[in-house]
């Protein structure tokens, strides 16, 4: 954990991934040498998130881009260290679809971050910390390395819905099984085709999510 904290991230956890490797879109002899997930997170910038009134802006997607460089580098730098160390290690990219039609990556990170106990997934659909709420991005290394896995978190929304509203295709409901990624993912598409960013990002439920921590406090 020093050594990920060191290269400047934020968030770090483990989970243990031998349940869930069977839908990893790897060859089988790869994903079944790897029992343990890190997860690696890095916060956005909040001055980067107030650029973003009702769509994504081109500020955000540079930051989004440069986030993505940010974790590769981190995961690639982690997976030397374990590697040096006598294990294996395979960094999983942060941004990289490999099924446009299915939308699927090599992997969920969200869904490694909530096993590692990096936060619960929201009515945006989105892995929510309890302290930064969805304003954060994340990496995976799959790792055979001993490793102590953390657990889930026991937090959700609560009565916090103020990601509702905002969100411009209007995909997040009151039950977080309510959410509707179809108008989600054709919101995003319009984006992109309207030339504002070159991938399908959006950013608005992300600024809206402040955390469950932070709201307590208030």
């Amino acid at each position: 954990m020093g050594f990920a904290l060191d290269q400047g991230l934020s968030l770090f956890g483990v989970a243990d991934v031998a349940g869930i490797r069977e839908e990893f879109s790897l060859e089988r002899k790869l994903k079944e040498k790897f029992d343990w997930g890190i997860c690696l997170g890095k916060r956005l910038l909040d001055a980067v998130l107030e650029d973003i009134k009702d769509r994504p802006t081109p500020l955000y997607f540079h930051h989004y881009r440069q986030l993505n460089f940010f974790l590769d580098r981190a995961a690639f730098l982690l997976s030397s260290y374990i590697q040096e160390s006598g294990f294996q290690a395979l960094p999983i990219p942060a941004s990289q679809i490999i099924d446009w039609e299915g939308q699927r990556a090599h992997l969920s990170h969200k869904k490694i971050g909530y096993l590692a106990g990096l936060g619960f997934i929201g009515r945006n659909n989105l892995l929510v910390n309890p302290e930064i709420g969805a304003k954060f991005r994340l990496v995976t290394v799959l790792t055979d390395m001993p490793l102590e896995a953390d657990k889930p978190l026991e937090y959700d929304c609560g009565v916090c819905m103020k990601c509702l509203k905002p969100c411009p295709a209007q995909a997040i409901g009151e039950k977080k099984e309510e959410f509707d990624h179809r108008a989600c993912f054709e919101k995003l598409k319009e984006f992109k085709n309207m030339r504002i960013v070159g991938q399908h990002i959006c950013g608005v439920c992300i600024k809206a999510c402040s955390g469950v921590k932070r709201r307590e406090k208030n």
